[in-house]
């Protein structure tokens, strides 16, 4: 779709343009590692050694301490989901090599979740027979497109997401709470560890209740949202967390993506947990017990969605 610019009442198309260089595009990412996808910057040029003669471009560290992978191309190209793959497949297998990349560059008190490895694609478009390549593989991969525009101006959009699969909540205990996902069903992983169930298990049917009304309200802001159960919490991202859900004995907590300052006339439940240990990421923090509350924080969750530009 086209970008417009408003000059004084009047839309006028911004012009495309590209990188002239591919390390350029790279560069520009792994500078921004942080804003872009949240992640934070492990190594550039990683070399796969001389038995497999690679270079990955972009090594880095999730906020949720996953391996990321991320390849570019300036133009289209099958070979980038193909060097993609291979890197995947190298990584796990060699998991010591980028464990001592991150200590060394991140400190010796890094963690590194393996449960879940994330391959990043940026390129300017794919091929439709790409598309259905990743699909049919299963492979844990996203396909980025990126839009670069006069007056500095860069737009990226996920396009494909393989494991990434259209689901509804499933019956747990026989509660018929939780029976049915809502008007969207959540967007979950394939390959992922864990289970939104897992972590309603023995949850009475209040919480359980809180955490479908919850879901609903994050999902209903995009379809891109995507849900992904961690060990200790439940996280609804796009090209970072957005919202983490933690279950708890007689509500849920959510921890936004704001910072204290973002939030004016807060509701009952918040506080700031910027300096405090926690295990979902973003520094509010949120303890909602009753529908009444859930509906307060709403505003909040809009508010995390349009500061990190939807």
């Amino acid at each position: 779709m086209p970008l417009f610019e408003n000059s004084n009442g009047s839309l006028v198309p911004v012009e495309k343009t590209n990188f002239a260089l591919e390390k350029e595009l790279q560069g520009l990412v792994e500078r921004n590692l942080g804003v872009v996808f949240n992640c934070r910057f492990v190594a550039s040029e990683f070399s796969t050694g001389l038995l497999h003669s690679g270079r990955i471009d972009t090594l880095a560290l999730s906020e949720d301490n996953n391996p990321v992978i991320i390849e570019y191309k300036k133009v289209e190209s099958s070979e980038l989901i193909n060097q993609s793959l291979f890197y995947l497949h190298w990584i796990r297998d060699h998991r010591g090599d980028f464990e001592i990349a991150a200590r060394k560059r991140l400190g010796d008190d890094v963690v590194v979740d393996w449960s879940d490895v994330r391959v990043i694609c940026l390129a300017p478009g794919y091929k439709k027979y790409d598309l259905h390549a990743v699909q049919v593989m299963g492979a844990n991969i996203e396909l980025w497109r990126y839009q670069l525009f006069k007056k500095g101006v860069l737009h990226l959009e996920e396009v494909f997401q393989a494991n990434k699969v259209q689901t509804t909540m499933t019956e747990v205990g026989k509660n018929p709470v939780m029976v049915e996902a809502g008007k969207k069903a959540a967007q979950v992983r394939a390959t992922a560890s864990y289970s939104v169930e897992e972590h309603l298990e023995g949850k009475t049917v209040q919480v359980q209740s809180l955490l479908q009304g919850a879901r609903e309200m994050i999902l209903d802001l995009d379809e891109a949202i995507e849900e992904v159960p961690k060990k200790f919490y439940i996280a609804y991202k796009t090209t970072q967390n957005l919202v983490c859900v933690e279950p708890q004995s007689k509500g849920i907590k959510l921890f936004l993506k704001l910072r204290a300052g973002d939030v004016v006339d807060p509701p009952t439940g918040y506080r700031d947990v910027t300096q405090i240990g926690h295990y979902g990421t973003g520094d509010t923090e949120f303890s909602i017990t009753t529908e009444s509350e859930l509906e307060a924080v709403k505003p909040f969750i809009e508010l995390a969605y349009n500061k990190l530009g939807g």
